[in-house]
């Protein structure tokens, strides 16, 4: 969608004002607000999916991903007529629900989505996520660390999909039958990140601090639970080169990709090719893991 030289929008009926369209949000690789303005146009079928009836803190950078940013969690002023909001805690909580929202939080350089866990007026999870977190900033180990998450699941018969977090790290996101409860999944993830710790002492640690990880990767069993946030599919991120938190095929974690190769310059093609492959795993039934974990 090109954005006139006007810097106004026609979206869903509704005039949008783009300010600065030719400021540099990405400079090294040259886009343009204006040109995220239009990738998200492009990537909004996948990422509303993810962000509509939740939650929504945003991240926002002002003068470029690599500038002095903010958490964006109470709506900023003045909300637009078409904006949603979600009342939370005393927070007003965007709801991202539409195009025209989205393009909204676009043109104040929100440049990455955190959705809630949960559903608007509800408290019980709409999936359920592993966080692996390297310790280092490069770490060549960080896709066998999914792919032994990955085979921990099957092996329980848990079907997953990885997905780059858009950072450094990998999430593997377990699609669920509803009804599950934030308590259940975390022993089902306290038990997961136990076994590997005590298989691969080398490669993984449950230490929360930092400091006291070494170069082990942390698998956050603890990040999922009501009130705290991911980031979502097919967010984008504030990094260089722009990553877009993208899943993966297992076959292709296999083959030990680097998460940069997933971002705003090459997802969209890689959607026109496979689609949102969330969507190809079932919501899974946990109820035997629990059964014997209880």
């Amino acid at each position: 969608m090109p954005v006139s030289t006007k810097g106004t929008l026609n979206v869903e009926g509704h005039e949008l004002t783009i300010t600065n369209p030719s400021k540099l949000l990405w400079p090294e690789i040259g886009i343009t607000k204006a040109d995220y303005i239009a990738k998200l146009t492009e990537l909004a079928p996948y990422l509303l999916r993810y962000c509509r009836d939740r939650h929504l803190t945003t991240i926002r950078f002002p003068n470029g991903y690599d500038q002095k940013s903010f958490y964006q969690k109470n709506a900023p002023n003045p909300v637009p007529d078409f904006v949603k909001l979600a009342p939370l805690d005393g927070i007003d909580y965007v709801n991202l629900d539409s195009l025209s929202t989205l393009l909204w939080l676009g043109n104040l350089a929100s440049l990455e989505f955190h959705p809630s866990f949960h559903r608007i007026g509800e408290t019980l999870p709409m999936e359920w996520l592993i966080d692996i977190d390297p310790t280092l900033e490069e770490e060549p180990r960080i896709m066998e660390a999914a792919h032994i998450i990955g085979e921990v699941l099957d092996s329980l018969r848990i079907q997953s999909i990885p997905k780059t977090s858009g950072a450094t790290g990998v999430q593997i996101y377990i699609p669920i039958q509803h009804g599950y409860t934030f308590e259940q999944l975390r022993k089902i993830g306290y038990f997961i990140a136990a076994y590997v710790v005590k298989r691969y002492p080398n490669l993984f640690t449950i230490e929360r601090f930092k400091k006291n990880r070494g170069d082990k990767i942390y698998i956050d069993y603890l990040q999922h639970w009501y009130g705290k946030t991911l980031s979502a599919p097919y967010t984008p991120r504030a990094r260089k080169d722009a990553p877009v938190s993208t899943p993966l095929l297992w076959k292709e974690v296999e083959l030990r990709p680097s998460p940069r190769e997933f971002n705003l310059l090459t997802v969209l093609d890689r959607l026109r090719t496979y689609g949102d492959l969330i969507e190809r795993v079932p919501p899974q039934n946990l109820d035997a893991i629990l059964n014997q974990l209880n």
